[in-house]
């Protein structure tokens, strides 16, 4: 067979299918619609399927039973859509993706230094307590021992600084927050951190 016949003989062909095609359409969105129950989804069903079937052009049998593989086809796409509807969210208004804000990862940072800064602030047995028995891990009653008094001091001045920072980190009290508060309070941090 030369060239020539080949391409009649595959245009023939292909126009035979896109005419089996058309002529399946009424069966095809009368199936889209009794699987989804709606004349708009039925559609974009029948549209996807046979954009599919042109594609896939290839993969049919001529003389076998195109409906059957159409019918395939638009079930296993309709399947395919349920099951990727099923793992979205419907936010039409976007309410549900306002709720969904990442905080910037440098406030994290910022709220640091800002603690480092309230932490000058305390009187030096607070700082002490509050670091001994927060940072440093220590019990009570071992923060105690190192700082030479009761343990009913301690939780006293433990609590008294929380206090404090809280009333200093929340606005209710201004304190300075310059880059020597910092640092000073970051030195102090690692001496006591290293003891």
């Amino acid at each position: 067979m030369s060239a020539q016949a080949d391409k009649k003989v595959e245009a023939s062909v292909s126009q035979s299918f896109k005419q089996q095609l058309v002529a399946a359409i009424p069966m095809l969105r009368g199936f889209a619609r009794s699987l989804s129950g709606n004349h708009d989804r039925a559609d974009d069903l029948v549209q996807e399927t046979l954009a599919k079937a042109i594609a896939n052009r290839d993969k049919y049998r001529m003389g076998t039973n195109l409906h059957a593989w159409l019918v395939t086809i638009l079930r296993n796409q309709y399947y395919s859509e349920g099951r990727r509807r099923w793992r979205e969210v419907s936010d039409a208004e976007g309410t549900y993706a306002a709720r969904l804000v990442e905080q910037p990862g440098h406030t994290a940072h910022l709220e640091l230094r800002e603690f480092m800064a309230a932490l000058q602030v305390l009187p030096d047995e607070q700082r002490e307590a509050l670091v001994l028995v927060g940072a440093s891990g220590l019990s009570y009653e071992e923060a105690a021992e190192v700082l030479g008094t009761r343990v009913g001091t301690v939780k006293s001045r433990v609590s008294r600084a929380r206090s404090r920072l809280d009333g200093l980190l929340s606005g209710r009290e201004g304190f300075d927050r310059t880059e020597d508060a910092v640092a000073r309070s970051a030195a102090r941090l690692r001496q006591a951190l290293s003891a």
